[in-house]
C-alpha cells in the first residue's frame, strides 16, 4: 500500500444536529502513481413544514416496513471488493469511479425512496386531520339544529315512544355535549412561542429571591459593566460639581505672538490661543468684515494682539532665510586653509592639460571634442606637502556663468594663454572676470615647447589690457609653463604659493559648514549630487543643510578621486549626496540645526523663487510696443533640453537664446538634470518640440515613448554641434528669404475687354522690360491695387515672351479686371535665398 493511502482523510465532518449527510469516500489514482482519498456526501433533502405541524402531529413511527434492515444500512458503503491482481492503473482508477458512481445511485435511490414514504405519510396524516375537522363540525351543527324550546318541540310531536321521554325528563337542563365555538386553532410548536415582556418580568420577579450556587459565587457574573471612559467622564462631572462653587476665575494668559507680514485670521487666532469667532467679532466692531479664513496685514494683526491682551512680535517674511552676511567668525578662532586657484582661459590653450600635468592625471582624454564643458574641482599635495585646490573651467563661449562663478569663488586666478596663438575672445572675458571678482592674477604662457612659441607678443598684448608683468616692471606674476614637457610646472607651484602667503588666506574650520555649489548633476543610481567647495566650517556626513531651494541631509562624500570621507574642512572640493533636488550652480550651502529649520528655509525660498518667476514687469510704452511687435508673426521654435550638469544646461539655454532674432526665437519648454524621462517625451509630443539631450540617454519606457509616439530626439555631446544643428533646424522652419528685384514698369493706357470676364490693358513700357509668367504689382496713385501675375503678353496681335522699354504692349492679368487708364504696373523677380542664423 503506498503512503498516500495511509494519510488521514482530509474531509471534513457534516455539520448540523441532525444526520442530514451521509458520507463516502472514493480513492483517485494519477498518471504518475500517486493515489488520493477524497470524501464522497450526498445530502438528504430537507422538508420545511407548516409551523405547529410537526408539535400536533409528530409523524408516528412508521409500521414495520417488510423489510426494515436495508433501509438501515442503506447509507453505508458496500464494501469494496477487493482489486483483482495485475490490474494496471487507468484499470483501477475506472473500476473505483464506477464503484463510486454505484454508490451514489443507490443513495440516491434510497433517498427517493425515503421522500416518496415521507409524503405518503404527510398525505394520510393530513387526510385524518381532515376527517376529525368534518366530523367535529358535523357535530357542531347537529347541536345548534337540537336547540329550540322544549314547547315548540312538544306541540310539533305529541305522540312519541316512552322510550324517548324518559331520559328528556332525567336531564333537566339537558347536558351540551359541545360547546360552538370557534374553529381549534391549530397549537404552535413550544419553540416558535414568542414570550411577552411581562412574562419576562414575571420571571425575574420569580426567580429574583431564588439563591443558588452559582448565584451566590457569581454575583456580577453577565452585568454589563462601566467603561473606563464613563467612570472617568463621572469622576471629572464629580470633580467640576465639587470646584463649581469655590473655584475662582483664572488669570488670563499672556502671550508672546509672532506676527508676519500677513497672516489669515484663523492662524493668529490660534498663536494667540483665542477664539476665531472673537476675532472675528472684534474686526467687526473696527469695520472690517472678514472671515476666519481671510488675510490681514501686519498692522491690524497688532491692534488684535493688543486688544486680547498679548504681546506682539513683529517679523518680516526675510527673517526666515539665513542672513550669512552678518555671521562673521572672531579672529582667534581662523586658522590657515588651502588657496583655491582657478584655471581659465580660451579654449585648447591648454588649461586642462596644464592640470593634468600638475595632478599627474589624464583629464582631457576622456572629454568629448577635446574640450572642457563642465568645470572641474581638485586639490594636490605638491613635493614641500602643501595644499592647494583647482578649479578648471570650461573655454568655450558659452560657458561665460560657469567662468564668472569660478573668479567668484577663487583666490587666485591663472590666465592661459597660448604662446603660439595669443589672446582670443575667451581669454579677454576671462580678464574681466577676473577684475571684477578683484582677485589677484598669474599669468601662464603655455606651449613653450613649440617652435612658434612667442612669448613677448602676448606680454605686450596684455598691455592692452592694462595688464602689465613681472618681466615688463608690473605687479602681475608670468610664468612660460609647458604641459608636455613639464617645464615650468615648479615655478608655477612656487608663485602660487608665494601669492597665497601674501593673501593671509584663513578660515574658521569649528562650526556650522558653508559652501558653494560649483557643479550639480543627476545620477542614475545616486539621485541628485552637487560638487560644492567649502569656503568655512567642516561638513561632515550626516549634517542637515539647506542649498537653495532644497534641503536635504549629508549621506555621503566624496573626493576628487572617488573616495569616501567624514568630514571635509574649508578649501576642500567634495561631491555631496542626499540633496533633495538638482540646486542651481552657485547656490549657498548652509548647515542649520534641524530638519524642520532646513525645510521653512527651503519653503520660502521656494515660494520667493516662484513669485519672481511669475511677476510680471511693470508695464511702459517700450514693453507695450515690443509685445506688440512680439505678436506680429514672429515664429517660436520649442525645444526641451537635457543635460548632465546643471552648468551645461545654463549654458546651453544662454547659447540658444542667443540665437533668437525679431523674426524667429527659441522657446525653451523645459530644461533639466538628468537622463529623459516619460514627462520630458509627453511634453515634446504635445507641443511638437523636439528633445536635445546633452550627454543623457532616454530611459527605458521614455525610449519605448519616443519609438511609439515618433519625437525627434537629438544627441549631443559637444556644445558646437549642438548651437550649429538648431540653427539649421532653426533657418528650415524660418524658410528662406524672398528678395524682390524689379524688373520693369509700365503705364496703363487703355482698357478693353478679353472674353467674357477678363480685361486687357494696353501698356506703354517705361522702364526695363515685361516678361511672360512674372510677378506683378498693380498700383493707382501709389498705392497697391492688386498683386498678381502676367498671364498673357502681346504685341499686336502674337504672342510674345518679352516687351522691351519704349515699346507698347497688351497684357491680361491673373485673376484681376479692376484696371483703369493711368494705372501703374510694375513686374518684378523673386530671388529665394537660404537664412542663417
Amino acid at each position: 500500500m503506498s503512503d498516500s493511502e495511509n494519510k488521514p482523510t482530509l474531509g471534513r465532518k457534516p455539520l448540523g444536529l441532525k444526520k442530514s449527510v451521509e458520507a463516502g469516500q472514493v480513492q483517485q489514482t494519477f498518471s504518475h502513481g500517486r493515489t488520493n482519498k477524497v470524501v464522497v456526501e450526498v445530502k438528504s433533502r430537507k422538508l420545511i413544514r407548516k409551523p405547529g405541524e410537526a408539535a400536533v402531529a409528530p409523524p408516528p413511527p412508521p409500521p414495520p416496513p417488510p423489510a426494515p434492515a436495508p433501509v438501515a444500512a442503506a447509507p453505508k458503503p458496500a464494501p469494496r471488493a477487493s482489486a483483482p491482481a495485475g490490474e494496471t492503473p487507468q484499470e483501477r482508477v475506472a473500476r473505483m469511479q464506477r464503484e463510486a458512481e454505484e454508490a451514489r445511485l443507490a443513495m440516491l435511490e434510497e433517498q427517493t425512496r425515503r421522500e416518496s414514504e415521507e409524503r405518503q405519510r404527510a398525505l394520510e396524516e393530513e387526510r385524518r386531520r381532515a376527517e376529525e375537522n368534518r366530523k367535529a363540525e358535523a357535530e357542531a351543527a347537529a347541536q345548534t339544529s337540537a336547540a329550540p324550546e322544549p314547547a315548540a318541540e312538544a306541540a310539533a310531536e305529541p305522540a312519541e315512544p316512552a322510550e324517548d321521554e324518559a331520559p328528556r325528563d332525567n336531564a333537566a337542563p339537558a347536558p351540551r355535549r359541545f360547546t360552538p365555538v370557534a374553529a381549534p386553532k391549530r397549537p404552535e410548536a413550544p419553540a416558535k412561542k414568542i414570550a411577552h415582556p411581562r412574562d419576562k418580568q414575571g420571571d425575574q420577579r420569580r426567580h429574583a429571591g431564588k439563591l443558588t450556587v452559582s448565584r451566590a459565587l457569581n454575583e456580577d457574573e453577565g452585568a454589563r459593566a462601566r467603561s473606563l471612559a464613563a467612570l472617568k467622564r463621572a469622576r471629572e462631572k464629580e470633580k467640576r460639581a465639587h470646584f463649581a462653587g469655590q473655584s475662582q476665575p483664572r488669570e488670563k494668559q499672556v502671550r508672546d505672538v509672532v506676527v508676519p507680514e500677513a497672516i489669515t485670521v484663523q492662524e493668529l487666532a490660534n498663536r494667540m490661543a483665542e477664539k476665531g469667532a472673537d476675532l472675528v467679532k472684534a474686526l467687526f466692531k473696527m469695520g472690517m468684515m472678514v472671515t476666519v479664513n481671510q488675510t490681514i496685514d501686519q498692522d491690524t494683526a497688532e491692534l488684535l494682539v493688543e486688544e486680547f491682551g498679548h504681546n506682539i512680535q513683529r517679523v518680516s517674511e526675510s527673517d526666515v532665510d539665513i542672513d550669512t552676511a552678518a555671521d562673521v567668525d572672531p579672529e582667534d578662532s581662523l586658522k590657515p586653509r588651502p588657496p583655491v586657484v582657478t584655471i581659465m582661459g580660451h579654449v585648447d590653450h591648454g588649461k586642462t592639460s596644464l592640470l593634468d600635468a600638475l595632478r599627474g592625471t589624464d583629464v582631457v582624454k576622456g572629454e568629448a571634442g577635446g574640450i572642457t564643458q563642465h568645470i572641474g574641482a581638485y586639490q594636490i599635495k605638491t613635493k614641500g606637502g602643501e595644499l592647494i585646490t583647482f578649479l578648471d573651467t570650461p573655454g568655450h563661449e558659452a560657458f561665460t556663468e560657469m567662468r564668472q562663478r569660478g573668479a567668484n569663488v577663487t583666490d587666485i586666478v591663472i590666465l592661459v594663454v597660448a604662446g603660439d596663438d595669443g589672446l582670443m575672445p575667451q581669454t579677454i572675458e576671462a580678464i574681466n572676470h577676473t577684475k571684477a571678482a578683484g582677485v589677484p592674477m598669474i599669468v601662464a604662457i603655455t606651449k613653450s615647447d613649440k617652435p612658434e612659441f612667442n612669448p613677448q607678443k602676448i606680454r605686450e598684448r596684455l598691455l592692452e589690457h592694462e595688464i602689465l608683468v613681472e618681466a615688463m616692471s608690473g605687479e602681475v606674476q608670468d610664468v612660460e609653463v609647458s604641459a608636455k614637457t613639464g617645464a615650468g610646472l615648479d615655478d608655477l607651484i612656487e608663485k602660487i604659493l608665494l601669492q597665497a602667503e601674501l593673501l593671509e588666506l584663513r578660515a574658521n574650520p569649528d562650526r556650522a559648514a558653508e559652501a558653494t555649489v560649483v557643479e550639480a548633476k543627476l545620477d542614475k543610481g545616486k539621485g541628485p549630487l552637487a560638487t560644492v567647495l567649502i569656503n568655512r566650517g567642516t561638513l561632515k556626513v550626516g549634517d542637515i543643510l539647506v542649498v537653495g531651494t532644497h534641503s536635504g541631509r549629508v549621506r555621503a562624500m566624496l573626493d576628487d578621486k572617488g573616495r569616501q570621507i567624514k568630514a571635509a574642512p574649508p578649501a576642500l572640493p567634495v561631491e555631496v549626496l542626499g540633496l533633495g533636488g538638482v540646486p542651481m550652480a552657485g547656490d549657498t550651502l548652509t548647515v542649520v540645526d534641524n530638519e524642520a529649520r532646513a525645510r521653512e528655509v527651503a519653503a520660502f525660498r521656494q515660494e520667493r523663487a516662484t513669485a519672481k518667476r511669475t511677476t510680471s514687469a511693470p508695464a511702459t510704452i517700450e514693453n507695450m510696443f515690443s509685445a506688440l511687435s512680439a505678436k506680429h508673426a514672429v515664429i517660436e521654435y520649442p525645444v526641451v533640453i537635457r543635460s548632465d550638469v546643471q552648468g551645461s544646461t545654463e549654458a546651453i539655454v544662454n547659447a540658444l537664446g542667443k540665437l533668437s532674432n525679431d523674426e524667429i526665437k527659441v522657446r525653451i519648454l523645459q530644461s533639466g538634470v538628468g537622463a529623459i524621462t516619460e514627462s520630458d517625451v509627453a511634453l515634446a509630443q504635445a507641443s511638437g518640440a523636439p528633445i536635445i539631450g546633452f550627454n543623457v540617454r532616454p530611459n527605458a519606457k521614455a525610449r519605448e515613448l519616443i519609438e511609439r509616439q515618433k519625437v525627434h530626439l537629438k544627441y549631443f555631446d559637444v556644445i558646437y554641434h549642438l548651437t550649429e544643428e538648431v540653427a539649421k533646424e532653426m533657418a528650415g522652419i524660418w524658410g528662406p528669404e524672398r528678395i524682390e528685384h524689379v524688373v520693369g514698369r509700365a503705364e496703363v493706357k487703355e482698357v478693353f475687354p478679353a472674353g467674357k470676364r477678363d480685361k486687357a490693358a494696353g501698356l506703354l513700357v517705361l522702364e526695363g522690360g515685361i516678361k511672360k509668367g512674372l510677378y506683378a504689382r498693380l498700383t493707382r496713385d501709389d498705392v497697391i491695387v492688386s498683386k498678381t501675375t502676367i498671364a498673357s503678353l502681346r504685341r499686336f496681335k502674337d504672342d510674345v515672351p518679352e516687351v522691351r522699354a519704349g515699346l507698347e504692349c497688351g497684357v491680361v492679368l491673373q485673376d484681376t479686371n479692376d484696371i483703369k487708364p493711368g494705372d501703374m504696373l510694375e513686374v518684378f523677380e523673386v530671388e529665394e535665398r537660404e537664412r542663417t542664423l
